[in-house]
C-alpha cells in the first residue's frame, strides 16, 4: 500500500469516525435529558477546555494557540465565533430534547445550501447552475413547510444560519480547528463557570448533587465535543474536498433516523419538505463530484 492510498484509508476512517459521532450526538442529549439546556451547555464548555488540552498537547499545537491569544485581531474574530458557536449550540441541545431532532436534522442538510448563499454573498463566489437549482429546492422546501404546517421551521433556520455564520467567521482566521475550538471554549469558560455557580447556588444544577452517573456523563460532553472536530481535521488532510463535502450528509442522516427511533411524527408538510431537502442534496453532490473531476485534469497539467 502506497503512502497516498494509506492517507486515504486512514482519512475515510477519521472522517466516518466525526460524521458518526455527529450523527449520533442526539442520543448523548436525549440520555441527559434530565438536565436543562442551559445546565447541559455550560458543562459542554467547561468539559471542552481540559479535553482540548489534552489534544493541543499530544498534537503539539500549543504554539498556534499562543499565537492566536496574542493577535489582536484573530482573538477578535474567535471571541465572536465563540459567541456563534455558542448560539447554535444552545439551540441544538434545546431543541433535542424537546423531541424536534427533525428539525434539527433539517437544519444540518440545509446549512451546506445556506454556506454556498453565504459564499455567494459575503465573498463574491457564483453558483454553478446545479447549485442554484439545489439551493432553490431548498428555499421551496422550506416555505411549503412554513405555509402547510402553520410555522417557520426557525429551529432548522436557527442552526443553519447560525452554523454558516460561524464558518464564514472562522473563514477570515487562519488557524486549525482544533487550536480554535480550544480558544473559542477557552473564551466561553468564564461565563459557563458564571452560570454554572449562579445554578448551583439557585440549587437548580444536577452535576454534582448525589446522581454520580449523571455526573460522569455531563463530564463526558468534553470528548462528545472536541473527539468529532479532531476525526474531521485529520480527515480534513487527507481528502478531496467533495468527499468531506458528500460525506457531510451522514451526521443529519443519522440523526434523522434518530428522530424515527424517538418516535417523533413527521407531518405530511414535514415529508414534502425532506424530500425538497435530500433531492436538492443529490444535485449538490452530483455537482461537486462533476466539478471536482473537471479540476483534476487541469490540476494534473498545471503540476506538471
Amino acid at each position: 500500500m502506497t503512502t497516498l492510498e494509506r492517507d486515504v484509508r486512514d482519512g475515510v476512517v477519521a472522517g466516518l469516525l466525526a460524521y458518526l459521532m455527529w450523527g449520533f450526538l442526539p442520543v448523548y442529549f436525549k440520555v441527559v435529558g434530565s438536565v436543562s439546556p442551559l445546565e447541559v451547555i455550560t458543562h459542554r464548555v467547561m468539559w471542552a477546555v481540559p479535553f482540548g488540552a489534552i489534544i493541543i498537547a499530544l498534537r503539539r499545537q500549543w504554539r498556534e494557540v499562543g499565537r492566536a491569544l496574542t493577535h489582536r485581531s484573530m482573538l477578535g474574530w474567535l471571541s465572536l465565533s465563540a459567541f456563534v458557536i455558542g448560539i447554535n449550540w444552545f439551540i441544538y441541545i434545546w431543541a433535542i430534547q424537546d423531541d424536534r431532532i427533525f428539525e434539527a436534522s433539517l437544519g444540518y442538510y440545509i446549512n451546506p445550501l445556506t454556506n454556498m448563499l453565504a459564499g455567494v454573498l459575503l465573498f463574491g463566489e457564483r453558483l454553478r447552475r446545479f447549485q442554484g437549482f439545489a439551493v432553490l429546492l431548498a428555499v421551496l422546501g422550506v416555505l411549503i413547510l412554513s405555509v402547510n404546517g402553520g410555522q417557520v421551521p426557525w429551529v432548522s433556520l436557527g442552526i443553519a444560519v447560525s452554523f454558516t455564520v460561524y464558518a464564514a467567521i472562522r473563514k477570515k482566521v487562519v488557524i486549525g480547528g482544533m487550536p480554535g475550538l480550544f480558544i473559542e471554549t477557552l473564551l466561553l469558560a468564564p461565563f459557563a463557570l458564571g452560570c454554572f455557580a449562579w445554578l448551583s447556588s439557585a440549587g437548580l444544577a444536577v452535576f454534582a448533587g448525589g446522581d454520580t452517573t449523571m455526573s460522569l456523563l455531563l463530564v463526558m460532553a468534553g470528548p462528545v465535543t472536541a473527539l468529532p472536530l479532531l476525526f474531521f481535521a485529520l480527515a480534513a488532510r487527507r481528502l478531496p474536498l467533495t468527499t468531506i463535502g458528500f460525506m457531510q450528509f451522514l451526521s443529519p442522516t443519522i440523526q434523522f433516523l434518530t428522530g424515527v427511533y424517538y418516535g417523533e411524527v413527521l407531518t405530511v408538510a414535514h415529508w414534502v419538505c425532506f424530500v425538497c431537502i435530500w433531492i436538492a442534496v443529490v444535485i449538490f453532490s452530483f455537482d461537486a463530484i462533476r466539478n471536482g473531476r473537471k479540476k483534476a485534469p487541469a490540476a494534473v497539467a498545471e503540476g506538471a
